[in-house]
């Protein structure tokens, strides 16, 4: 999907986030204390990334304001491309089908994984097992 296409059907914030690599202010995004059973699916492409199951509560500093994930929903639903912006080296989340940018992947032993997916909520539509709610 080309950018204008984007900029059409998201938010500013939405669009910042998936199309310019940006990231939400932390403790602000919509799905952070979602405990709805169902799935996380891209926002631009509707593509299923994570399970409602691999959600976790963060205790991590640094790391407790995004919703986390310990896994995603398939192994291609994400892909992982190195992020050397900021002067740290990271490991960037994208949609595998679209390339919109999702948040990032850390090391972390307090994850039910060793893996922590931190990701915008900007970036995500949710589709709960209880309503039926499609993604978009």
């Amino acid at each position: 999907m080309s950018q204008p296409d984007k900029a059409k059907k998201l938010t500013n914030l939405q669009y910042h986030v998936t199309a310019e690599k940006g990231t939400e202010p932390p403790g602000t995004g919509k799905y952070l204390y979602n405990r709805d059973k169902g799935t996380y699916n891209c926002i631009v492409c509707g593509s299923v990334l994570f399970s409602s199951q691999a959600k976790y509560d963060s205790t991590t500093p640094g790391l407790m304001g995004w919703p986390s994930f310990s896994e995603v929903a398939s192994s291609k639903a994400v892909k992982l491309i190195t992020d050397n912006s900021y002067g740290m080296t990271r490991t960037e989340a994208v949609c595998q089908k679209c390339g919109a940018h999702l948040g990032h992947l850390f090391d972390d032993e307090r994850s039910p994984t060793g893996q922590h997916y931190c990701i915008n909520s900007s970036a995500l539509d949710f589709a709960s097992k209880k309503t039926g709610k499609e993604p978009k």
